[in-house]
């Protein structure tokens, strides 16, 4: 199976932003944690950040057209307004969970809302990294 993470902005600065919030853990920690569970599962994972918004579009739309079968995404602050990454998601028919490693349900107020959340089959959030590995097990479950 082949999987793709897309990490959002800000998630490349793990260990260095809000360590009360996001742990210790940088993101060479992530990456090295998801190719583990790659390994382990069998199944090619791949995984893609960026800080901007629309290169976020162009990998989405690029993983209709390249075999990708699943899709775990923390579209970071972008999960409370890009309509934009939202419309990219619902375009693609494959299983899709949206991860945030916080737990946006005790933070402000706007991080509550994500309008992209409604364009994937499930949200988890407030199991720091472990929760890519929960997105991976559901997508694998599919």
């Amino acid at each position: 199976m082949k999987l793709l993470v897309i990490n959002g902005p800000n998630i490349n600065f793990l260990g260095i932003r809000e360590k009360d919030v996001y742990g210790t853990k940088n993101y060479d920690d992530l990456l090295a944690m998801i190719a583990d569970k790659g390994r382990q599962e069998g199944c090619t994972i791949e995984v893609f950040q960026s800080n901007h918004e629309g290169a976020i579009i162009d990998r989405i739309q690029d993983a209709y057209f390249d075999g990708t079968e699943g899709i775990v995404i923390n579209p970071g602050a972008y999960t409370h307004y890009s309509y934009a990454i939202r419309d990219a998601l619902a375009s693609i028919s494959v299983p899709k969970v949206e991860i945030h490693i916080s737990n946006i349900m005790e933070r402000e107020d706007f991080r509550k809302v994500s309008v992209t959340a409604p364009a994937c089959d499930r949200q988890i959030y407030g199991q720091g990294l472990e929760g890519y590995l929960t997105a991976i097990d559901h997508i694998l479950s599919k």
